[in-house]
């Protein structure tokens, strides 16, 4: 089953942007905010994904610190 989502006060430059960038794709604005609304929910949230992060990062117990960081980032640009 399917839903329809409307949008209210959007504002002129915004809609044109949406409608050029649609129109890069060839496909009408319907087409083109439907699969960035599935793109967007496909991936976790910002919030989420950090929360996972930190979790992991606890349950790993490990640090690392900003001196070895940076000499590992160092090592490998040589």
């Amino acid at each position: 089953m399917t839903v329809q989502i409307n949008i209210r006060d959007v504002p002129e430059r915004v809609r044109d942007g949406l409608a050029a960038r649609a129109a890069l794709q060839g496909k009408s604005m319907q087409e083109y905010l439907r699969a960035e609304l599935e793109r967007m929910v496909a991936r976790p949230s910002v919030d989420s994904w950090l929360e996972q992060v930190r979790k992991r990062k606890r349950a790993a117990q490990t640090q690392v610190s900003p001196k070895q960081i940076l000499e590992n980032r160092n090592a490998d640009r040589r």
